[in-house]
């Protein structure tokens, strides 16, 4: 079995509808996409608490990252007159993209980065999945009975002391 031509197997671009026009990002070399992921992960870092990697949020600052992660959509949106937030929302769906994968990205776009509509809450999982008519409760794991105790002594011999 012979490889087929990477160029085949991998989407290489997104395309973005925005006010009617579709916008095509293409894929970014691998210097942006290497710096982007490091970008990500530095920023999840910090927001996570951790002490995030200053060279790396120091050169992402430096440069036109938008830019760079929408290609030539980037200046094409500037022509169109495309407001700042969706541009941002542009731009931050193809980093979303360029770190995690397509699926990740169109996740991101569709909730309008609003974290919320990322992750559903609990009740809308179990009725999607069907596991809130099936799954039983645990019931308390307190450790805690709610049998009534023993009285002391019950069941062993009582001796009167003399």
């Amino acid at each position: 079995m012979a490889f087929e031509e990477l160029g085949e197997l991998l989407d290489e671009s997104i395309e973005l509808p925005i006010a009617g026009r579709i916008y095509t990002v293409p894929a970014p070399s691998a210097e942006i996409g290497l710096r982007t992921q490091a970008l990500i992960h530095a920023a999840a870092v910090a927001a996570d608490g951790g002490r995030a990697d200053e060279q790396v949020l120091g050169d992402a600052a430096e440069r036109d990252l938008y830019r760079d992660v929408l290609g030539p959509a980037h200046d094409e949106m500037i022509a169109d007159g495309v407001k700042w937030p969706t541009l941002k929302h542009s731009a931050i769906t193809a980093m979303v993209w360029i770190a995690q994968d397509k699926a990740a990205a169109e996740r991101y776009w569709t909730a309008a980065g609003d974290p919320s509509r990322l992750a559903p809450n609990r009740a809308a999982r179990r009725s999607q999945s069907g596991a809130e008519s099936s799954t039983r409760s645990r019931g308390s794991s307190s450790g805690t009975s709610t049998r009534p105790a023993p009285a002391r002594g019950a069941g062993k011999k009582s001796r009167k002391r003399h």
